[in-house]
């Protein structure tokens, strides 16, 4: 079996024994969601957003070496949270960082770790999405993570970036379930492979526009910058949104849609990735731009929402403890040639916030509180009405 597709559940004792059938299942089908729920993908549905192609796969795992692990946590009637990871790379983050930037749009949240990458421009650990109450498990959990590592004995200062929104509306979030086991196990798992979304890992409890949001991926391929193409990816945790824009259609005034949170507040965490050379300062520039694309999904930016943008490069690492780069590493793009990037972060984060939204399923959770997903058949009639349906096949070539 591909352990791309692995997904962990953690259950209640008396289903314990339940635990080897379901991952066998959990295996076989968890990429079948087509077919077994009828959630589609922004693509899927016809949507297109921008112009520019997305990589093979559509999520951040198109950019080289990237890997993605997530731990579900669903039981009993109030826990529905869980732990989304993302690394760079498959080494040891310490010894071998990457270049990396955080940007704050809106600062109402919680995200371990920023003022060291903002300092030094680099991450050294890998990428943790959690809820609001378990960031702190989450840094002992990789702080633990990274002292085991060989090479790692005689560390004595690890900088772990975990970053949060708040799924309180449907988990029990004072409860605090997220446990240390659980941090390690998304990042155990972690792979190259396809990537899960919706009602998953960090994304199982959290609420978007009305609905129930998620986790969400997509990729877009840059315009040749001296003959050369990079790949864009961005994955997202929403838990935001008052209301819903897709390709400008002001989808919750046609419905009607009420919001299933408070009010539209919360939070919004983008990772994004990309194989293309850049320093932190033009990392930076890209994660900014993130919120372009974050701004076409709704109609209001609130004054409770943590959003946060953390963008890192593949393209090669920086040693640890040491006063130079490698030789090998390639020339950095310059400020010139970023624009095809802006556009590539643009429109990766504004479709991965529409995959966030439409794999993610109905879930009921804690005070029989229930977050509905967003019906897809109104969204393929609003594209239609709107003629934004399968819009690139119309273009010109």
């Amino acid at each position: 079996m591909d352990s791309s597709l692995y997904q962990s559940t953690f259950f209640p004792k008396h289903m314990k024994t339940l635990f080897a059938v379901f991952m066998i299942v959990a295996f076989s089908s968890q990429f079948q969601a087509q077919g077994q729920n009828g959630r589609k993908r922004a693509s899927e549905l016809g949507l297109h957003v921008g112009v520019l192609h997305p990589g093979p796969q559509n999520m951040i795992t198109d950019v080289k070496g990237v890997l993605v692990g997530q731990v579900t946590r669903i039981e009993g009637d109030s826990i529905r949270t869980g732990v989304t990871a993302v690394l760079p790379h498959s080494g040891n983050l310490f010894r071998d960082k990457v270049p990396a930037a955080i940007y704050s749009f809106n600062g109402f949240g919680k995200l371990a770790g920023s003022l060291q990458v903002e300092e030094l421009g680099n991450i050294e650990t890998p990428i943790i999405l959690t809820n609001t109450l378990n960031v702190g498990t989450a840094v002992d959990a990789v702080i633990s993570y990274m002292l085991s590592l060989p090479g790692n004995e005689t560390v004595r200062s690890v900088n772990a970036v975990v970053g949060e929104t708040n799924d309180g509306f449907l988990n029990d979030i004072r409860g605090q379930h997220i446990t240390a086991t659980d941090v390690r196990n998304a990042i155990k798992v972690a792979s190259t492979g396809m990537v899960a979304e919706g009602s998953v890992g960090a994304g199982t409890g959290t609420t978007a526009f009305g609905y129930k949001g998620g986790i969400g991926t997509a990729s877009r391929l840059t315009p040749p910058v001296e003959g050369r193409q990079y790949t864009v990816g961005v994955l997202v945790q929403t838990n935001f949104g008052r209301s819903l824009l897709i390709n400008g259609i002001p989808f919750s005034r046609e419905i009607n849609a009420r919001e299933a949170g408070d009010e539209g507040e919360g939070s919004c965490m983008i990772i994004i990735a990309t194989d293309a050379p850049l320093c932190a300062r033009n990392l930076e520039r890209m994660a900014r731009r993130s919120f372009v694309g974050m701004g076409r999904t709704t109609t209001v930016m609130t004054n409770g929402s943590g959003d946060f943008a953390i963008a890192f490069s593949t393209a090669y690492t920086i040693p640890h403890g040491s006063s130079f780069l490698p030789d090998d590493v390639p020339p950095l793009l310059n400020n010139d040639a970023m624009n095809g990037l802006f556009q590539a972060v643009e429109e990766a984060t504004q479709e991965a916030i529409y995959n966030s939204l439409f794999m993610a399923t109905t879930i009921e959770g804690v005070g029989n509180r229930r977050a509905k997903a967003i019906p897809l058949e109104e969204v393929t009639r609003l594209l239609k009405e709107y003629n934004m349906f399968n819009l690139n096949d119309r273009l010109p070539r």
